[in-house]
Protein backbone atom coordinates (compact mmCIF):
# COMPACT_ATOMS: atom_id res chain seq x y z
CA UNK A 1 0.00 0.00 0.00
CA UNK A 2 2.72 2.00 0.54
CA UNK A 3 3.14 5.14 2.88
CA UNK A 4 0.81 7.87 3.62
CA UNK A 5 1.23 11.50 4.98
CA UNK A 6 -0.67 14.12 5.86
CA UNK A 7 0.02 17.70 3.82
CA UNK A 8 -1.20 21.08 4.87
CA UNK A 9 -4.04 23.25 2.91
CA UNK A 10 -3.13 23.54 -1.33
CA UNK A 11 -0.86 20.44 -0.70
CA UNK A 12 1.59 22.51 1.69
CA UNK A 13 4.02 20.33 3.91
CA UNK A 14 4.86 23.34 6.65
CA UNK A 15 2.41 25.15 9.12
CA UNK A 16 2.98 27.66 11.32
CA UNK A 17 1.09 28.97 14.40
CA UNK A 18 0.97 31.16 16.94
CA UNK A 19 -0.34 31.15 20.99
CA UNK A 20 0.00 34.56 23.31
CA UNK A 21 -1.54 34.23 26.84
CA UNK A 22 -3.61 36.55 29.28
CA UNK A 23 -5.25 38.86 26.74
CA UNK A 24 -2.38 41.91 27.75
CA UNK A 25 -1.76 45.36 26.42
CA UNK A 26 1.32 44.45 23.97
CA UNK A 27 -1.07 41.86 21.91
CA UNK A 28 -2.24 44.99 20.39
CA UNK A 29 1.67 45.92 19.05
CA UNK A 30 2.34 42.00 18.38
CA UNK A 31 -1.08 41.23 16.29
CA UNK A 32 0.14 44.21 14.12
CA UNK A 33 3.26 42.60 13.74
CA UNK A 34 1.59 38.93 12.88
CA UNK A 35 -0.71 40.83 10.30
CA UNK A 36 2.34 42.30 8.49
CA UNK A 37 3.49 39.09 7.96
CA UNK A 38 0.59 36.78 7.40
CA UNK A 39 1.12 35.07 10.36
CA UNK A 40 -1.86 33.73 12.50
CA UNK A 41 -2.15 32.49 15.96
CA UNK A 42 -4.36 31.70 19.52
CA UNK A 43 -4.97 34.07 22.16
CA UNK A 44 -5.69 32.75 25.64
CA UNK A 45 -7.60 34.78 27.56
CA UNK A 46 -8.99 35.31 31.49
CA UNK A 47 -12.36 36.85 31.33
CA UNK A 48 -12.61 36.78 35.18
CA UNK A 49 -9.43 38.78 35.12
CA UNK A 50 -10.24 42.18 32.61
CA UNK A 51 -9.08 45.40 33.64
CA UNK A 52 -11.70 47.62 35.21
CA UNK A 53 -12.81 50.65 32.50
CA UNK A 54 -10.76 53.37 33.43
CA UNK A 55 -7.83 51.66 34.85
CA UNK A 56 -4.38 53.59 34.69
CA UNK A 57 -1.48 51.36 35.84
CA UNK A 58 1.33 52.70 38.12
CA UNK A 59 4.32 53.67 36.02
CA UNK A 60 6.78 51.22 35.05
CA UNK A 61 3.50 48.36 35.44
CA UNK A 62 4.17 45.75 32.58
CA UNK A 63 1.62 43.00 32.55
CA UNK A 64 -1.57 44.96 31.74
CA UNK A 65 -4.73 43.17 31.49
CA UNK A 66 -6.97 45.09 29.34
CA UNK A 67 -10.70 46.04 29.65
CA UNK A 68 -13.55 43.80 28.35
CA UNK A 69 -14.30 46.45 25.88
CA UNK A 70 -10.66 46.57 24.10
CA UNK A 71 -10.66 43.09 24.39
CA UNK A 72 -13.37 42.89 21.90
CA UNK A 73 -12.34 45.39 20.08
CA UNK A 74 -8.68 44.32 19.46
CA UNK A 75 -9.28 40.45 18.74
CA UNK A 76 -13.05 40.74 17.22
CA UNK A 77 -12.71 40.17 13.22
CA UNK A 78 -8.90 40.20 13.76
CA UNK A 79 -8.76 37.21 12.18
CA UNK A 80 -7.11 35.25 15.78
CA UNK A 81 -8.96 33.12 17.92
CA UNK A 82 -9.51 33.67 21.31
CA UNK A 83 -9.41 30.78 23.94
CA UNK A 84 -9.94 29.51 27.04
CA UNK A 85 -6.95 30.43 29.56
CA UNK A 86 -9.39 30.01 32.61
CA UNK A 87 -11.53 32.48 34.19
CA UNK A 88 -8.75 33.56 37.04
CA UNK A 89 -5.65 31.81 35.79
CA UNK A 90 -5.27 29.02 38.98
CA UNK A 91 -3.41 25.90 38.93
CA UNK A 92 -5.89 23.86 37.65
CA UNK A 93 -4.64 20.72 39.00
CA UNK A 94 -4.80 22.09 42.28
CA UNK A 95 -8.63 22.74 42.39
CA UNK A 96 -11.00 20.37 43.08
CA UNK A 97 -13.13 18.94 40.44
CA UNK A 98 -15.75 21.17 40.90
CA UNK A 99 -13.86 24.60 40.82
CA UNK A 100 -11.68 23.20 38.21
CA UNK A 101 -14.56 23.03 35.87
CA UNK A 102 -16.26 26.40 36.96
CA UNK A 103 -12.89 27.81 35.91
CA UNK A 104 -12.96 26.75 32.05
CA UNK A 105 -16.71 26.41 31.26
CA UNK A 106 -17.15 29.63 32.79
CA UNK A 107 -14.46 31.12 30.69
CA UNK A 108 -15.28 29.32 27.80
CA UNK A 109 -18.97 30.52 28.48
CA UNK A 110 -18.30 34.61 28.69
CA UNK A 111 -15.70 34.38 25.62
CA UNK A 112 -18.56 32.45 23.35
CA UNK A 113 -21.01 35.50 24.49
CA UNK A 114 -18.17 38.43 24.27
CA UNK A 115 -17.16 37.28 20.82
CA UNK A 116 -20.52 35.15 19.58
CA UNK A 117 -18.79 32.01 18.20
CA UNK A 118 -17.69 28.95 19.61
CA UNK A 119 -14.40 28.10 21.60
CA UNK A 120 -12.94 25.20 21.97
CA UNK A 121 -9.67 25.56 22.20
CA UNK A 122 -7.46 26.55 25.68
CA UNK A 123 -3.64 26.92 27.09
CA UNK A 124 -3.22 25.57 30.26
CA UNK A 125 -2.15 28.92 33.02
CA UNK A 126 0.83 28.01 34.19
CA UNK A 127 1.44 25.41 31.94
CA UNK A 128 0.47 22.40 34.44
CA UNK A 129 -2.23 20.15 34.07
CA UNK A 130 -3.28 15.93 35.11
CA UNK A 131 -5.23 13.59 34.02
CA UNK A 132 -7.76 14.81 36.09
CA UNK A 133 -7.79 18.05 34.54
CA UNK A 134 -7.83 16.92 30.88
CA UNK A 135 -10.81 14.35 32.14
CA UNK A 136 -12.53 17.70 33.08
CA UNK A 137 -11.64 19.68 29.73
CA UNK A 138 -13.01 16.19 27.80
CA UNK A 139 -16.04 16.82 29.77
CA UNK A 140 -16.37 20.83 29.18
CA UNK A 141 -16.35 20.49 25.37
CA UNK A 142 -12.37 21.92 24.92
CA UNK A 143 -10.64 19.92 21.89
CA UNK A 144 -7.35 20.61 22.24
CA UNK A 145 -5.26 22.34 25.29
CA UNK A 146 -1.49 23.61 25.00
CA UNK A 147 1.11 22.98 27.93
CA UNK A 148 4.50 24.91 28.16
CA UNK A 149 6.25 21.97 26.97
CA UNK A 150 9.06 22.26 24.36
CA UNK A 151 9.95 19.80 21.52
CA UNK A 152 12.78 21.74 19.92
CA UNK A 153 11.48 20.30 17.09
CA UNK A 154 8.37 20.60 14.38
CA UNK A 155 6.45 17.19 15.36
CA UNK A 156 2.73 17.00 14.80
CA UNK A 157 0.11 16.88 17.84
CA UNK A 158 -0.19 13.40 18.94
CA UNK A 159 -2.30 14.35 21.78
CA UNK A 160 -4.40 17.30 21.71
CA UNK A 161 -5.20 17.73 25.30
CA UNK A 162 -1.52 17.72 26.28
CA UNK A 163 -0.43 19.83 23.23
CA UNK A 164 3.19 20.67 23.04
CA UNK A 165 5.41 23.42 21.27
CA UNK A 166 8.07 23.54 19.34
CA UNK A 167 9.81 26.75 21.81
CA UNK A 168 8.79 29.89 23.71
CA UNK A 169 10.16 32.99 21.65
CA UNK A 170 12.66 33.85 24.13
CA UNK A 171 14.68 30.66 23.56
CA UNK A 172 18.04 30.62 22.63
CA UNK A 173 17.04 28.19 19.59
CA UNK A 174 14.29 30.11 18.14
CA UNK A 175 16.33 32.03 15.23
CA UNK A 176 18.27 28.12 14.70
CA UNK A 177 15.02 26.58 14.61
CA UNK A 178 13.06 28.67 12.08
CA UNK A 179 16.17 28.50 9.43
CA UNK A 180 16.07 25.03 9.76
CA UNK A 181 11.96 24.86 9.31
CA UNK A 182 12.32 27.44 6.65
CA UNK A 183 15.25 26.35 4.51
CA UNK A 184 14.81 22.94 4.56
CA UNK A 185 11.98 20.31 3.06
CA UNK A 186 10.53 17.49 5.28
CA UNK A 187 11.86 14.26 4.10
CA UNK A 188 8.85 12.15 5.31
CA UNK A 189 5.73 14.05 5.96
CA UNK A 190 4.66 17.55 7.56
CA UNK A 191 6.44 19.64 9.65
CA UNK A 192 4.60 22.02 12.64
CA UNK A 193 6.49 25.44 13.65
CA UNK A 194 4.22 26.15 17.06
CA UNK A 195 5.49 29.33 18.75
CA UNK A 196 4.16 30.21 22.11
CA UNK A 197 5.11 33.34 25.04
CA UNK A 198 2.99 36.66 26.47
CA UNK A 199 3.42 39.52 24.50
CA UNK A 200 4.11 41.47 27.50
CA UNK A 201 7.84 39.96 27.87
CA UNK A 202 8.80 41.69 25.01
CA UNK A 203 8.52 45.18 26.99
CA UNK A 204 10.06 43.26 30.20
CA UNK A 205 12.88 42.44 27.79
CA UNK A 206 13.10 44.88 26.03
CA UNK A 207 13.54 42.85 22.62
CA UNK A 208 10.32 43.34 20.41
CA UNK A 209 13.16 42.76 17.78
CA UNK A 210 12.67 39.04 18.35
CA UNK A 211 9.66 38.93 17.13
CA UNK A 212 9.93 41.21 14.51
CA UNK A 213 12.76 39.08 13.21
CA UNK A 214 10.64 36.06 13.67
CA UNK A 215 7.54 37.22 12.11
CA UNK A 216 10.02 38.80 9.10
CA UNK A 217 11.66 35.70 8.25
CA UNK A 218 9.34 33.06 8.70
CA UNK A 219 6.30 35.10 7.35
CA UNK A 220 4.73 35.70 3.98
CA UNK A 221 5.84 32.48 2.24
CA UNK A 222 4.25 30.73 -0.40
CA UNK A 223 4.89 27.27 0.98
CA UNK A 224 3.88 27.86 4.71
CA UNK A 225 0.33 27.34 6.02
CA UNK A 226 -0.36 29.78 8.16
CA UNK A 227 -3.56 28.79 10.68
CA UNK A 228 -5.00 29.65 14.32
CA UNK A 229 -4.57 26.45 16.44
CA UNK A 230 -8.34 25.29 16.39
CA UNK A 231 -7.75 25.25 12.52
CA UNK A 232 -4.83 23.09 12.64
CA UNK A 233 -7.39 21.09 15.09
CA UNK A 234 -10.26 20.99 12.54
CA UNK A 235 -7.99 19.71 9.47
CA UNK A 236 -5.99 17.84 11.01
CA UNK A 237 -8.69 15.99 12.31
CA UNK A 238 -10.62 15.94 9.08
CA UNK A 239 -7.44 14.31 7.55
CA UNK A 240 -7.72 11.79 10.51
CA UNK A 241 -11.43 10.80 9.83
CA UNK A 242 -10.16 9.81 6.14
CA UNK A 243 -11.08 6.11 5.28
CA UNK A 244 -9.30 3.97 3.06
CA UNK A 245 -10.65 0.86 1.27
CA UNK A 246 -8.82 -2.52 2.59
CA UNK A 247 -6.40 -2.16 0.06
CA UNK A 248 -5.50 1.96 0.26
CA UNK A 249 -6.64 2.02 -3.51
CA UNK A 250 -9.59 4.01 -2.75
CA UNK A 251 -10.39 7.25 -0.25
CA UNK A 252 -13.36 8.67 0.75
CA UNK A 253 -13.53 12.13 2.92
CA UNK A 254 -16.54 12.70 4.96
CA UNK A 255 -15.23 16.09 6.32
CA UNK A 256 -16.46 19.31 5.41
CA UNK A 257 -12.94 20.52 4.26
CA UNK A 258 -10.81 19.01 1.27
CA UNK A 259 -7.83 17.02 2.96
CA UNK A 260 -4.80 16.90 1.23
CA UNK A 261 -2.09 14.14 1.64
CA UNK A 262 0.64 12.32 -0.32
CA UNK A 263 0.38 8.68 -0.76
CA UNK A 264 3.89 6.72 -2.51
CA UNK A 265 5.30 10.31 -3.44
CA UNK A 266 2.17 11.81 -5.53
CA UNK A 267 0.29 14.36 -3.70
CA UNK A 268 -3.94 14.16 -3.54
CA UNK A 269 -6.45 16.63 -2.84
CA UNK A 270 -9.58 14.99 -1.81
CA UNK A 271 -12.87 17.43 -1.76
CA UNK A 272 -15.27 17.49 0.82
CA UNK A 273 -17.60 14.58 0.58
CA UNK A 274 -15.56 13.20 -2.22
CA UNK A 275 -14.64 9.07 -2.99
CA UNK A 276 -11.40 8.82 -4.99
CA UNK A 277 -9.52 5.89 -6.50
CA UNK A 278 -5.61 6.32 -6.14
CA UNK A 279 -3.14 5.22 -8.43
Amino acid sequence: MGSIFIQFPKGKKKALTLSYDDGVEQDIRLIEIMKQHGLKGTFNLNSGLYAEEGTVYPPGTVHRRMTEKAVTELYGGSGMEVAVHGLTHPFLEQLPVNLCTAEVMKDRENLERQFHTIVRGMAYPFGTTSDRVVDTLVQAGIAYARTTVSTWDFRLPSDWLRLTATCHHRDERLMELAGKFVEETPKYGSWLFYLWGHSYEFEEEGNWEVIERFAAYTGNRDEIWYATNLELYDYMTAYDRLLFSADGSMVWNPAAVDVYFEKDGISYRVKAGERMELN
